[in-house]
């Protein structure tokens, strides 16, 4: 191992969530740590906020809290859509309260460190940095790959 990938992969360990809940945009499938998920909402209409980037749909009121929305399908560079199982996921980040418009939420994940492997350089041109790792799981549809995200790197500007 050179001490590159050994630093890559001590960075995974102590990045990447044991626990996970795993949500789908498009036909990809994406995990965020489980402890920073406040709830999961159906989707409600935002009230939109002038000059805002397009990926921020506007803010709503939270019992008391106003909470920015982000679709993430229109932030990671999707189309944006909305079907019958788009829901919002309300995550703590960074003493933050944001919402995350998602495809679907699919289930909860326990990973085992021998699961999480490093993201592979996508070279200087791809913005993956919030991808902290890949991790092959099992499922009832068989396996699947999930990218692991880190909400920090990923609304880090919001």
């Amino acid at each position: 191992m050179t001490a590159l990938s050994v630093i890559e992969q001590q960075a995974v360990e102590t990045a990447a969530p044991r626990e996970v809940l795993t949500c789908r945009l498009g036909a990809e499938a994406y995990a965020i740590d489980i402890l920073a998920v406040q709830e999961i909402r159906r989707q409600e209409p935002a009230t939109r906020i002038a000059n805002a980037p397009a990926h921020v749909l506007g803010v709503m009121n939270l019992r008391g809290v106003i909470v920015p929305i982000v679709d993430l399908r229109r932030q990671l560079g999707l189309p944006a859509e909305s079907g019958t199982n788009t829901v919002t996921i309300v995550v703590n980040v960074d003493h933050r309260t944001v919402g995350l418009v998602v495809d679907a939420v699919s289930d909860v994940v326990a990973l085992s460190a021998e699961q999480i492997q490093p993201r592979p350089s996508l070279g200087p041109q791809v913005d993956s940095d919030f991808i902290v790792g890949l991790a092959q799981v099992d499922g009832a549809e068989g396996q699947r790959l999930l990218l692991l995200v880190d909400l920090v790197l990923l609304l880090g500007e919001l």
